[in-house]
């Protein structure tokens, strides 16, 4: 019996062992990962519900907001704001091209300058990589200021009214060189550099078809870093660009948001009685709300294609082997 009763304790505790040895040690009980759903839901809802309640208010009729105030569901909807806005500037559109111009183009020359700089500052067999590295990092704790950035720029070399003042004072960023370079120290195992150089392919060879690949991650990070960049900026066209057919999207919103708050701070020097019934029909609140989500939206709608990548990108060197 003493037999039977040790080799049923034995098998007991082997039935015991598989299934801790199969039990995930990450996961939680059933009642912690429902607790935990629900904050993270809230707490994502309390960071999409601010950007939906814009989205609200511009649809919102100006004299209605103004009666019953701010509201999920507005007493009376209305295009008003969209429509004073479009209708502001003949613009719009192109300033929505040129925006998408420096966009694109900007994200893709400033990824290329940056990458190809860090990665040779990555390389150990580089011979200046720490000049360099310490020429980089300089420019994150001191710049020449505004005027002479201004001067070289449009004096120097002459891009005041071109695109190019648009996109390449913004092409070379420090922090993200510093970023790429520890993703590719960290992240790109010598060995393959190393085979690719037996095999006989030149340097540009080995970063464009052995780095970049695996590489994804960080690239797509910082090419959203640089995406919102230009696709927010507007102090450079304010500095260097004049013509009117070059005027990013950020830049005329903000014309325009000037231009109504000078008519409607300006409404008691007008003698025409017609003049003071427009100014006091102008959708000043909801206008605002509208320009943010014709500035925000596309920008917005882009980041899902990029959060892949994004999430992945913001663990650079946070787990090593």
């Amino acid at each position: 019996m003493e037999v039977i009763q040790i080799s049923t304790s034995k098998t007991l505790n082997k039935k015991k062992q598989q299934r801790v040895s199969n039990r995930d040690v990450n996961a939680f009980s059933k009642f912690w990962d429902t607790l935990l759903t629900i904050i993270v839901g809230l707490f994502a809802f309390a960071c999409v519900f601010p950007f939906l309640f814009v989205v609200i208010i511009s649809f919102t009729n100006e004299k209605s907001l103004a009666k019953y105030g701010y509201r999920l569901i507005p007493k009376k909807w209305s295009l008003s704001a969209y429509d004073y806005v479009l209708n502001s500037s003949d613009s719009l559109i192109k300033a929505y091209g040129v925006t998408i111009f420096i966009t694109v183009v900007g994200t893709i020359l400033s990824l290329t300058i940056m990458s190809l700089y860090a990665y040779a500052i990555s390389r150990k067999g580089f011979k200046f990589r720490k000049f360099f590295t310490f020429y980089a990092f300089f420019t994150m704790l001191f710049g020449g200021g505004l005027v002479p950035t201004y001067l070289v720029v449009s004096r120097l070399l002459s891009l005041k009214n071109t695109v190019w003042a648009l996109i390449l004072p913004m092409a070379c960023g420090a922090w993200n060189i510093l970023i790429l370079k520890t993703f590719f120290r960290t992240s790109v195992p010598d060995a393959i550099i190393e085979s690719a150089k037996i095999d006989g392919a030149s340097e540009i060879r080995t970063f464009v078809q052995m780095v970049l690949p695996i590489s994804l991650p960080a690239m797509a990070t910082i090419g959203l870093f640089c995406t919102l960049g230009y696709w927010n900026d507007w102090f450079n066209a304010l500095l260097y660009i004049d013509n009117q057919n070059l005027m990013p999207l950020q830049y005329l919103l903000m014309k325009i948001q000037n231009s109504m708050d000078f008519l409607t701070s300006n409404v008691t020097r007008m003698n025409s009685a017609d003049s003071v019934k427009a100014v006091a029909q102008l959708p000043k609140n909801t206008a605002r709300m509208a320009m943010v989500v014709l500035a925000t939206g596309p920008i917005v709608l882009a980041y899902p294609f990029f959060q892949k990548y994004f999430v992945q990108g913001l663990t650079i060197g946070a787990v090593k082997e």
